[in-house]
């Protein structure tokens, strides 16, 4: 099981396969108030930055699943790396249906919810896996504003503009779902300059070393239109942010 080839390839070098910078990574740790001890369970845990550093950070520890080996052997690292391997351990495999033997007091997908069809389905996935008063954590895109067309659409990734809402409607369709919205915390442009930047790099590198290789066309056509894209368009329509949620009684 993997993903998609030019995701292994354009992120490799990435901690944080999203747009939050490890400062707003360590602002949703704090504003958690995680108590020593915590168990977290996550789905789509990527080269498990999250895990890792609040491990260290915050004395949690828990599960990490991904679809991806190299990311599941970075995380693997990264633990070892900070002294955290006792806390935290991370597998290989499919998170989409995976429920913790354990219940957790923080169940997340941060920025993986197609694994559950969605945000909605996530929720009710990570909701099998959550202790009593257990928070849990979605990392969703929404419109900074709705784009006038679906070719706009398209052109921030999208399939179409229903497939994301403005934030105010994101967080309203929480609460239809049964959820408090009790924290949150966004993404800024930073944010997303060194998620989406950060690829070019990674991916000039690679051409550099692998110029005869099948796949080299598709990663060059992605860098030619990559910096451009972005700049006209996710970052300037597209919001991030994760989304601390509770179950209401």
């Amino acid at each position: 099981m993997d993903i998609p080839r030019i995701f292994t390839i354009s992120e490799s070098a990435h901690r944080i396969h999203n747009p939050f910078t490890p400062k707003k990574l360590a602002t949703l740790g704090a504003a958690l108030r995680l108590a020593p001890g915590t168990r977290i369970l996550d789905l789509g845990s990527g080269s498990g930055e999250m895990l890792c550093t609040w491990a260290r950070d915050y004395g949690v520890v828990g599960t990490g699943v991904d679809l991806s080996p190299l990311f599941t052997e970075q995380a693997r690292l990264r633990a070892a790396e900070l002294g955290v391997a006792d806390r935290v351990r991370f597998l290989h495999g499919d998170a989409a249906g995976f429920v913790s033997d354990e219940r957790v007091g923080v169940a997340a997908c941060v920025g993986a919810t197609w694994i559950g069809g969605g945000y909605a389905g996530t929720i009710e996935l990570l909701s099998r896996s959550l202790a009593p008063g257990g928070i849990m954590l979605i990392g969703e895109p929404y419109w900074l504003r709705l784009p006038p067309t679906e070719e706009l659409a398209r052109k921030c990734e999208a399939q179409t503009i229903s497939d994301f809402l403005v934030l105010p409607e994101l967080l309203a369709s929480f609460r239809r779902l049964g959820c408090d919205v009790v924290e949150m915390v966004l993404a800024d442009q930073d944010g997303w300059d060194r998620y989406e930047a950060a690829k070019w790099l990674t991916m000039r590198r690679w051409l550099d070393a692998n110029p005869h290789d099948d796949f080299a066309p598709e990663v060059r056509a992605q860098l030619d239109t990559e910096p451009e894209r972005h700049a006209t368009f996710t970052r300037e329509w597209l919001g991030w942010g994760v989304f601390a949620l509770m179950l209401r009684e």
